[in-house]
């Protein structure tokens, strides 16, 4: 007889195998983390990865730093060179953090439009490092 496999009790729901593919974004008062936002979201939805609580990596949430740690992928999209999603991850332990910068791909905060070309081009960059 074959013992079953116990299903993952994290929130990856993902396979052991893989693991997630976790999208942490920049989701500040400026239109580029709107923009960083947005395309994060997209992202989700598209299936491209799972948008994930930046805010509980800086508070230092156990279940979400769990799953952070079993991820296959992770993604920080900052809107511009702060770099504040980057560093949270890494000031939470986390070295292996692929970064996209939306102001290295020309996007200046307080002139970006919130359009759906914008969010696409994102989106494209984005899928990359996923």
């Amino acid at each position: 007889m074959i013992p079953m496999q116990t299903p993952c009790s994290c929130s990856c729901e993902s396979s052991a195998k893989t693991g997630p593919r976790l999208i942490f974004s920049c989701s500040g008062a400026a239109d580029v983390g709107e923009l960083a936002d947005r395309a994060a979201r997209n992202l989700t939805r598209e299936g491209h990865g799972k948008m994930f609580c930046l805010a509980g990596i800086g508070g230092r949430v156990s279940g979400i730093l769990k799953t952070t740690e079993a991820a296959v992928s992770i993604l920080a999209i900052d809107g511009c060179p702060l770099d504040c999603a980057k560093k949270s991850l890494e000031e939470a332990g986390f070295k292996k953090v692929n970064h996209l910068r939306l102001s290295d791909l020309g996007f200046e905060k307080g002139e970006t439009a919130i359009t759906e070309p914008n969010i696409a081009e994102v989106m494209d960059k984005a899928q990359r490092y996923l």
